[in-house]
């Protein structure tokens, strides 16, 4: 009786979090499109100037002295040309004249994703790579970029990048492609070509809510047999099998390179896609093994903090300690998308039966969260070895910022206040992103480190 009562409210809780995650999703959706009547229909009409659209919605000529700051995007995100005139980061990019979105896989892996960025600004074809996409089953060639919208990318013209949610692990995991050489042609590439990196809300050491969400806690990388991962994967793979042109150039989940759609894999491949015999989820080549604290792990272990870029992150809070407890702070404050998470990660638990995902884990340091990822996740790197970092409460105390530390601070919000719907975050919105834009046009020209190197 015991057993059949968790399992039926599991299954209230499973329908619940599926309602409100398609409610929204269709709220985006019909926003966008009564607020883009005119580019849907163009794009229904013209394929290709909607993919023109979207593939060179902003090129940085090499007669600008100031460095672009490119704006990426976390999971289920999207770039300018995606969702008709609906801007991601709620019209930050409109601050400066400078600013690039780039439009990657909104659930492709941060492998994918990483590969995906270095070519849109350089130019070319996307390359995956070889050996990965050989273990991954994927093409190894994806979308092309006929001009790059910062061809001139290199140590001399260094780039700003501020990325929410995963879109910093994104970003670390570039840079460290470009001090590594990892993409066949730039020999020349190096970290120095980053030259500051931002982030709000950055999923740099996982999350508890992957697990709420189905991922199983033992590895990090399997679904549970029924969660609410279990029904977005079905969504896509159908979405993707459909292979409606409109819809696909309105919103894409990335995974073109991995050829779902009806006319290449056919009925058989839809069903072996479905039964997870193959496709992006039956590799774990797509984002929610990265965001799990194994996933993380695997990626921190071999991902540095280098000591001439300029490092600051705002973390994210929507919690507090009430009689011992936490607790969810300001309810109303709280997205209804978010707020049964808040909850849920407040109390989470490792299962007993289940190793700690690295040593001296504890439950405790994991409970402020957002919503969507923990307080300590976002702060800095931090397992499974820490990184030079400082917390800050006011700008004045990072004055001036030194490169190769992580300065952070944290806000009241949840993980979603900063993006989208500009009107939910009020002055702070202004206050955040005039903040990170001013560091950024201060930090203009790289100087030579004064610190001594730090080994990580």
């Amino acid at each position: 009786m015991f057993r059949f009562s968790v399992l039926a409210l599991q299954l209230i809780e499973l329908f619940v979090s599926s309602v409100v995650h398609l409610l929204y999703g269709f709220y985006i959706f019909s926003s966008a499109v009564a607020g883009d009547v005119s580019l849907a229909l163009n794009a229904f009409f013209s394929k290709s100037n909607i993919e023109e659209s979207i593939r060179d919605d902003k090129l940085i000529g090499s007669d600008n002295d100031l460095p672009p700051i490119v704006l990426v995007h976390g999971i289920f995100g999207f770039g300018k040309g995606r969702l008709g005139g609906l801007s991601y980061f709620a019209g930050a990019e409109k601050k400066d004249e400078n600013v690039l979105v780039p439009d990657l896989g909104s659930l492709t892996s941060i492998y994918d994703r990483a590969r995906e960025l270095f070519y849109y600004l350089k130019g070319g074809q996307v390359d995956y790579g070889e050996e990965h996409s050989q273990a991954c089953g994927h093409s190894q060639f994806g979308r092309r970029y006929e001009k790059g919208h910062f061809p001139q990318w290199d140590e001399d013209h260094p780039i700003h990048f501020v990325g929410h949610s995963a879109g910093a692990q994104v970003i670390r995991v570039l840079q460290q492609m470009l001090a590594d050489k990892a993409f066949k042609g730039y020999e020349n590439s190096c970290e120095n070509w980053v030259l500051s990196v931002t982030t709000l809300s950055g999923a740099f050491n996982g999350t508890t809510r992957a697990y709420l969400d189905g991922m199983q806690p033992d590895d990090g990388k399997s679904m549970k047999s029924i969660c609410l991962l279990q029904l977005l994967r079905v969504g896509v793979i159908v979405y993707d099998w459909i292979d409606i042109p409109i819809l696909k150039y309105y919103y894409n989940f990335g995974f073109d390179h991995y050829n779902m759609s009806w006319r290449k894999a056919g009925i058989w491949g839809l069903v072996d896609c479905l039964l997870g015999n193959s496709g992006p989820f039956a590799a774990g080549d797509w984002i929610l093994p990265d965001l799990t604290i194994q996933g993380s792990l695997r990626l921190n272990s071999h991902l540095k903090t280098f000591p001439s870029t300029y490092y600051f992150s705002y973390a994210t809070k929507r919690t507090r300690k009430f009689m011992g407890r936490i607790v969810p702070s300001n309810i109303l404050g709280i997205h209804p998308l978010l707020f049964v998470r808040v909850l849920q990660m407040c109390q989470w638990r490792h299962p007993p039966d289940v190793p700690p995902p690295f040593k001296g884990y504890r439950d405790e340091e994991w409970w402020d969260n957002d919503g969507a990822l923990n307080t300590v996740s976002m702060t800095h790197p931090r397992f499974p070895v820490e990184h030079p970092n400082r917390f800050v409460v006011e700008d004045s105390e990072c004055h001036p910022l030194q490169p190769g530390i992580w300065y952070y601070k944290i806000v009241e919000g949840d993980h979603i206040l900063f993006i989208v719907n500009r009107e939910r975050a009020g002055i702070q919105f202004d206050l955040i992103y005039d903040s990170i834009f001013e560091r950024c046009r201060k930090h203009a020209f790289r100087k030579i480190p004064t610190l001594p190197d730090h080994v990580q």
